[in-house]
């Protein structure tokens, strides 16, 4: 595939960008008024509501003719995610994961490969990304893959709908490639401590892990 430098819509998209980085920046001032990661102000908070991230997951589900699986935030990510199955069938390793979904039997001498597009919903402001991650299932081994936005052609119509979808529930969709490098003017704190750089906007954002850290989970078999 080939990049955006000839397209005759570049200038109509560098808009859209822009905008969207504007919309980024005044978002941060207002959550980060130290202008420091780890510091936001706590009295913000414009994510979605349970039944709203629902109701999205199902209206993704429909559109998209794909599972999806919500997966809240964990105590240290003010963030929701919603799976959505792009290559694989059910029952799939997430909902073995993270739903409690019996193992296969199958599976036990099986290696599984899935593909999803994962989208990542801030619980302190009305702001969205969308990740590929592939999971890979080996012998009671989840190995979680995610990289810094979505990249493979399969995934690209999916991840068109997607984004035509986000506004109707009041949520800006922001381009992981553009929120992949620290915020000027702002501070790491304590991040640069827990992982040894800068954070990026994503992290400001959403969830503190580097994005595109690959993370291992051991499954019981008696899940």
């Amino acid at each position: 595939m080939g990049g955006c430098t000839n397209c005759k819509g570049k200038s109509g998209c560098d808009d859209r960008k822009g905008s969207m980085l504007a919309s980024v920046d005044a978002t941060l001032a207002r959550l980060y008024p130290t202008r420091t990661w780890g510091e936001p102000d706590d009295q913000v908070w414009e994510g979605l509501a349970e039944g709203e991230l629902a109701a999205l997951a199902d209206e993704l589900a429909a559109e998209l003719r794909a599972a999806t699986f919500v997966q809240p935030g964990g105590d240290d990510e003010p963030c929701d995610y919603i799976w959505i199955l792009c290559m694989g069938r059910t029952p799939c390793v997430i909902q073995a994961r993270d739903h409690g979904v019996p193992l296969p039997d199958e599976w036990s001498e099986s290696a599984i490969e899935e593909m999803y597009l994962r989208v990542v919903v801030s619980q302190r402001a009305r702001v969205a990304a969308v990740q590929q991650v592939a999971i890979e299932y080996v012998r009671g081994v989840v190995r979680e893959k995610p990289r810094a936005g979505v990249y493979d052609a399969p995934l690209l119509h999916r991840m068109q709908k997607l984004v035509a979808i986000l506004p109707a529930y009041d949520l800006m969709h922001v381009d992981f490639g553009e929120i992949a490098h620290a915020p000027p003017g702002f501070h790491a704190g304590v991040w640069r401590e827990l992982y040894g750089a800068e954070p990026s906007i994503a992290n400001y954002l959403f969830y503190p892990q580097p994005t595109t850290m690959i993370s291992t989970t051991i499954l019981e078999a008696s899940q």
